[in-house]
């Protein structure tokens, strides 16, 4: 009988997806979701072992114009496509090499956040290729769906990134 590895029996780490991503020799941004925020590094492989380069999360949109009174809302599309395309911005005036996208365990769901982030990367001017049935529709990544509607904030706050 086979005995499984802490972080894979925790759920944590796919080990055979892993090892595909480190053979590519490519840098990887990672993405992970909090209960509050969405946290993405870009990180190179040396030898197994992960280096962050550096590391952005949601909570940056604050300083780039995101409203105070919609700090509950930085897990949301409109968020999580706002820190791919600051994460895509980055990695193009610091002239790094483009990286494979890294969700990790979580699941791969069409429209979801994770696309909006991929959408939002791309949308930067990184070459990423994925399918665009993926993608959440333009309304629902400026924000016009939510209660409130807010895709003037994200307008501005996108003109805000281009700028810096």
């Amino acid at each position: 009988m086979k005995t499984l590895k802490r972080r894979r029996k925790e759920g944590k780490t796919d080990y055979l997806i892993r090892m595909k991503l480190l053979k590519s020799g490519k840098p990887r941004i990672v993405f992970r979701k909090t209960n509050k925020y969405a946290v993405s590094q870009y990180i190179v492989s040396e030898s197994a072992q992960d280096k962050v380069v550096f590391g952005i999360t949601s909570k940056i949109l604050l300083k780039y114009g995101w409203p105070e009174n919609l700090s509950g809302s930085l897990k949301s599309i409109p968020a999580m496509y706002l820190t791919g395309y600051l994460m895509g911005k980055k990695i193009l005036k610091e002239k790094l090499e483009i990286p494979i996208v890294d969700f990790g365990m979580q699941r791969a769901i069409k429209k979801s956040k994770m696309f909006a982030f991929i959408k939002g990367l791309i949308d930067s001017g990184l070459k990423i290729v994925c399918s665009e049935e993926n993608f959440p529709e333009e309304e629902r990544l400026s924000g016009k769906n939510a209660k409130e509607d807010i895709s003037k904030v994200v307008k501005e706050t996108k003109s805000k990134i281009d700028k810096n």
